[in-house]
């Protein structure tokens, strides 16, 4: 089994910034892909960024220039620094490893 545990989230102002980290246990765990998702309220859950073992990272247009994904082997840790938050960045954050999920953290932006 793998465990993911979200933190970061929080209310904050359009233009903010905000850093979540999702940290990785269990005995099936090892350095894979990581990703983070996002799920609006009344919409379905989207991708937002992925950052592969060795460090390759991909995003979703929506947050291109805006989100930095990176993570952290020695300690199983993953990040998605955001900057210049808008309102519609409102959203639970989910991080993501195979087929497994953490428990979200959510993220409020106010305009």
């Amino acid at each position: 089994q793998v465990q993911l545990v979200e933190s970061g989230g929080g209310l904050v102002q359009a233009g903010g910034s905000l850093r979540l980290s999702c940290a990785a246990s269990g005995s099936r765990f090892s350095i894979n892909a990581m990703g983070w998702y996002r799920q609006a309220p009344g919409k379905q859950r989207e991708f937002v960024a992925v950052i592969t073992s060795s460090g390759n990272t991909n995003y979703a247009d929506s947050v291109k220039g805006r989100f930095t994904i990176s993570r952290d082997n020695a300690k199983n840790t993953v990040y998605l620094q955001m900057n210049s938050l808008k309102p519609e960045d409102t959203a639970v954050y989910y991080c993501s490893y195979g087929t497994n999920w953490g428990q979200g953290t959510r993220v409020t932006v106010s305009s």
